[in-house]
């Protein structure tokens, strides 16, 4: 492993760090100034890169810039003064990793230079690995079953039928069957039953011809048409009008079909995948589904698997997000604490891959810092709005899940009636971090803990933190400090 670099002018500083960070067994060199740590950079490069941001000559911001586009991924740390506001947003814009304050504990120096410590070493593995991202990302064992089913159905042209849960990514997986086929250089089109009205959906599949009826003033051709040689997917294919199933079936079973008005039949070479959150054969039973139509889809069925159900895979999912995210934008990618992601592990994310990939749009655009820690994710999520986690969370409002396109609020739970009750759920919560293998539960649950009290005191006082300070039994520089460390909104002083 490669040494810690510290450029401080303050030869005080510079030792305190030395001192601390030998303790760790861990290795430093150091700079009075930038320009000698630019020397320096032309032959090898530091692990992490800690700087003072006012020094003479070249600044900590300067450094941070060169250091940038040489080297994109070198976690930088800055080192600022409480009262320098604008240098630290400076620092973030710039890519720092974090800042640090003047006067810092030293403990919590060491802490944040571990942090980058190992985001340095994570990212050192992402890069030496290969280069071509696959279309599907997932090391569970649920998803290497997948992906051995792609593999055996990759060379036939039998009809699939995909199914499992919304944003589960089944049309990934239409897109990896027709990649891996014979058909693979023909066209692959798409279409979502459920999106296009009744009306339109069978012209959309079909096609017209010209003056079939009002507005056709052209010939058109259908998603079959499009298709010829390659391979049709139907998303939702449990939401078809019962009458169009009817014509589905018919070019199933002989391969032909009309255009709506036209009289001659055409010849569909299409393979045909569809797919379905929803479950056919109770359909088939309550008459919305033809049983005929069903089996001719059901020839092969590949199911999958929720993100529930291969919770290890959200981490190479999240890096792979932010990272797509980031090359969007045209910024810096984001990077997740190990904490963070262990709190992602352990919610039911009823959105599912979807759901993930929108958080991290969200956190690229939003989270305020390149690390990105519980407390910058969506207050739905950390609250217990929209995703339910799968140990009972330490303070729940009601949740609000995404379902299909509608928001369906559910009750908020029983307010515990005991100490041991709430006591219940914390060791729940705890159970269920320990079992993900989080590692710095304490860390998280008493910052939750603390979070809880002092909003709630907040509220009682109508956002008078000095009275809520005396209430909760603490000092007043105390609660300033925890309202700014845990991010809480609305208080003011008396």
């Amino acid at each position: 492993m490669k040494p810690i670099w510290i450029v401080d002018d303050d030869e005080s500083i510079r030792w305190v760090l030395e001192k601390a960070l030998a303790r760790e067994n861990l290795a430093t060199r150091s700079f009075a100034n930038a320009r000698d740590a630019v020397a320096a950079l032309e032959h090898e490069t530091p692990q992490v890169l800690v700087s003072d941001i006012r020094m003479p000559g070249d600044s900590g911001l300067d450094l941070l810039q060169l250091v940038k586009q040489r080297h994109p991924g070198l976690p930088v740390i800055i080192i600022t003064a409480f009262s320098d506001l604008d240098s630290a947003v400076a620092a973030f814009q710039g890519g720092a990793f974090e800042y640090l304050a003047k006067p810092f504990d030293i403990d919590k120096a060491v802490e944040l230079i571990r942090r980058a410590l190992d985001e340095s070493l994570r990212e050192s593995s992402i890069e030496s690995g290969p280069a071509d991202t696959p279309e599907i990302l997932g090391q569970a064992p649920a998803m290497q079953e997948v992906f051995r089913a792609i593999g055996r159905l990759s060379q036939s042209n039998v009809t699939v039928l995909i199914t499992g849960e919304s944003g589960t990514g089944k049309e990934l997986v239409a897109r990896a069957l027709h990649k891996h086929s014979p058909r693979a250089e023909q066209p692959f089109i798409a279409i979502n039953t459920a999106a296009i009205p009744k009306d339109l959906l069978e012209s959309e599949l079909f096609g017209h011809e010209r003056g079939a009826f009002t507005g056709a003033q052209t010939t058109r051709r259908g998603r079959f048409e499009q298709a010829e040689g390659g391979t049709l997917f139907m998303d939702e294919i449990g939401d078809m009008p019962f009458d169009l199933q009817t014509r589905l079936l018919r070019v199933l079973s002989d391969g032909h079909f009309y255009r709506v008005g036209g009289h001659s039949p055409l010849k569909a070479n299409v393979r045909v995948i569809t797919a379905t959150h929803q479950n056919l054969e109770q359909r088939v039973r309550d008459g919305l589904f033809r049983e005929d139509l069903y089996h001719r889809l059901n020839v092969i069925r590949l199911r999958l698997p929720s993100l529930r159900e291969r919770r290890e895979d959200i981490p190479i999912l999240v890096r792979h997000f932010l990272v797509q995210s980031a090359r969007q934008l045209g910024v810096e990618a984001k990077r997740m604490s190990d904490s963070t992601l262990g709190f992602l592990q352990q919610l039911e994310l009823p959105g599912n891959v979807r759901q993930l990939e929108n958080l991290c749009n969200w956190i690229t655009v939003m989270a305020p810092g390149q690390t990105v820690e519980v407390k910058d994710l969506p207050l739905e999520l950390t609250q217990g709005q929209g995703a339910t986690p799968s140990a009972a969370p330490l303070v729940a409002e009601g949740a609000m899940p995404q379902h299909h396109g509608t928001v369906q609020p559910l009750a908020p739970p029983p307010l515990a009636s005991s100490p041991e009750g709430w006591l219940s759920l914390l060791e729940l919560q705890a159970a269920g971090m320990l079992s993900s293998g989080q590692q710095d539960v304490m860390d998280v649950l008493g910052r939750q803990f603390e979070s809880a009290l002092i909003r709630t005191a907040l509220k009682y006082t109508h956002g008078r933190k000095n009275d809520a300070a005396i209430r909760l039994g603490i000092g007043r520089n105390t609660i300033t400090r925890k309202i700014a460390e845990l991010g809480i909104d609305g208080a003011k002083d008396d």
